[in-house]
């Protein structure tokens, strides 16, 4: 009887491979004769130890192994199979001419087989068992592949977006820099004033967002680099508020700080208040911004808290990267996902709850950096810059 195991699977490359194991040399030829078909191949082996040395070599669909052989019996071998991680998932099939015997098939489902037959058996029954362990085996294989392409895919696009969004700064710059020039030619024509400044504003959005795809790029490739020194954490934070301020002059933000010494990376932390900061003036509306830093010995505290709410089904994945795709959002939703990670880089944590009627983010950053095991952040702490 020649049955194609493959039939009605799903297409893939490479060839499925069957391990059959049995001392008597006149039953591999019978089981070589029945299970080989086109893209299936049987591999023979008359002993224990030459069944482990194909294992090493060939990957199986299924093994057939005979239980009664000399020196290696067949649960022998399962157990030594089940103890490599090569062939620990490897489906296990035990033949065996003994009378039925409850105890023998016990120890052979204990060993790890998925089934136990009585030879003499039938054709079709062994043949419709293996066919599912090889088509279960080819659907394995070819999610594999289709995991491996969606890596590789999804590592070019990476690339693709990092160096694209490093190449638009160059173009980006000249354009702010035209702009400002011409602000300062043409002073007195009010329209062109007018243009010229959303131009400049528009730019400056634009430029956030590219340096807001190059810290998610360099984050997620591992080669963002922490450039950390003794600073004053206040005057950082001092210094990112004016800058939203100049961005929203309306803006009423009410600040209380006091010198915090700190040992950390000056703009990557400013990057972080002021994205707080910015973010609760855009989502606070009129009401007042309240940014305070508390020192202590173990580090230092941040607190920006604006009048609203977070809805509770937002909050455990606020820090997500691209959370605007589910929530509404002025950027590309990775501000609050870097500056979580720009956190957690210095060994800190960031959080953000709804108390009494406001909306607060709480930041701390520690004095003393815990050890890299206890420690794990996605960016690197090295002294070098990128």
């Amino acid at each position: 009887m020649n049955v194609n195991l493959l039939d009605a699977g799903p297409a893939f490359e490479g060839k499925v491979n069957i391990l059959v194991v049995d001392d008597v040399a006149e039953n591999l030829i019978a089981m070589q004769a029945l299970l080989k078909s086109d893209g299936v191949e049987v591999l023979c082996a008359s002993s224990g130890a030459e069944a482990l040395e194909l294992l090493l070599v060939h990957e199986v669909a299924v093994a057939l192994l005979d239980v009664q052989m000399p020196e290696m019996d067949g649960f022998s071998l399962a157990e030594l199979m089940r103890g490599t991680s090569r062939s620990r998932e490897v489906p296990i099939i035990f033949l065996t001419a003994s009378p039925n015997d409850p105890k023998r098939a016990f120890k052979g489902y204990e060993a790890g087989a998925v089934d136990f037959l009585h030879k003499p058996i039938e054709s079709q029954v062994i043949l419709g068992k293996v066919k599912v362990f090889v088509e279960l085996f080819q659907q394995r294989r070819l999610l594999k592949q289709r995991a491996d392409s969606l890596e590789r895919a999804l590592t070019l696009n990476e690339t693709m977006m990092a160096v694209l969004t490093h190449d638009l700064r160059t173009p980006l710059s000249a354009m702010l820099l035209c702009a400002e020039k011409l602000a300062l030619q043409l002073p007195s024509d009010e329209r062109i004033q007018r243009t010229l400044s959303q131009m400049e504003a528009s730019g400056w959005r634009m430029a956030r967002m590219v340096e807001q795809l190059l810290d998610f790029s360099r984050i997620r490739s591992g080669g963002l680099r922490l450039q950390e020194r003794e600073i004053d954490f206040g005057e950082i934070i001092a210094s990112a508020i004016e800058e939203v301020r100049r961005v929203h002059p309306m803006a009423d933000i009410r600040l209380e700080l006091l010198p915090t010494p700190l040992m950390g990376d000056p703009d990557r932390l400013h990057q972080v208040v002021a994205n707080l900061v910015g973010n609760a003036v855009i989502h606070g509306g009129e009401g007042a911004i309240e940014v305070v830093v508390a020192p202590g010995k173990l580090g230092a505290g941040l607190r920006v808290s604006n009048e609203g709410s977070i809805e509770e089904a937002l909050l455990p994945r606020l820090f997500e990267p691209f959370k605007g795709t589910f929530h509404s959002s002025h950027g590309l939703g990775l501000g609050l996902f870097i500056a979580s990670q720009f956190v957690q880089a210095h060994g800190g944590t960031l959080t953000a709850s709804n108390r009494d009627g406001r909306v607060h983010f709480e930041a701390f950053v520690p004095a003393v950096r815990e050890s890299s095991s206890q420690h794990r952040s996605p960016v690197d702490k090295s002294p070098t810059t990128v």
